[in-house]
């Protein structure tokens, strides 16, 4: 039987154990017809975990879509879930219209070496040209490059069940 996750959505208390995924990439903004990723991405993580113990699924995304009042808070809950998880997923559906991910660039430079850092990259974007980069990044530091959501959880699961150290 598997385990519902737990989600912890931006701003929320972070948890003090158990295994976690960071879904880290371009977020819709407040005022774009564009749906996030993450809901599919949080469906496949529980369609593929199978751990004894609940995942925690950490997302930048507000609950209910409240948006933070200060930005420092926004920024500071991030950077401390990154820190805190035992996966960082990026999922990048590069597109600089609606989904330019500007911020997700620095960010993945910030976690690329932290060993709990996986790269997904799907090549049907609308910008998969500006992903190019970020995946020779990726090759030349050892994190695991995937094509599909599905491929890129499986390699974020992995992380979190070989237990790599925060």
């Amino acid at each position: 039987m598997t385990v519902p996750p737990i989600l912890v959505y931006a701003r929320e208390p972070l948890p003090t154990a158990g295994p976690s995924v960071f879904l880290a990439g371009p977020t819709p903004r407040a005022d774009s017809p564009v749906p996030s990723w993450r809901p599919d991405a949080i469906g496949e993580l529980a369609h593929q975990w199978t751990g004894r113990q609940p995942l925690t699924v950490l997302t930048p995304e507000s609950r209910g879509g409240f948006r933070a009042a200060h930005y420092d808070d926004q920024v500071d809950w991030e950077t401390g879930a990154r820190r805190y998880a035992d996966a960082i997923l990026f999922w990048i559906p590069r597109d600089l219209m609606s989904l330019p991910g500007f911020t997700t660039n620095v960010e993945f430079g910030l976690d690329v070496a932290t060993g709990r850092t996986v790269l997904g990259c799907p090549p049907d974007c609308p910008n998969p040209e500006r992903n190019r980069y970020l995946i020779y990044v990726a090759r030349r530091h050892g994190v695991p490059v995937a094509e599909t959501l599905h491929d890129t959880v499986a390699a974020a699961l992995a992380l979190v069940t070989a237990g790599t150290p925060r």
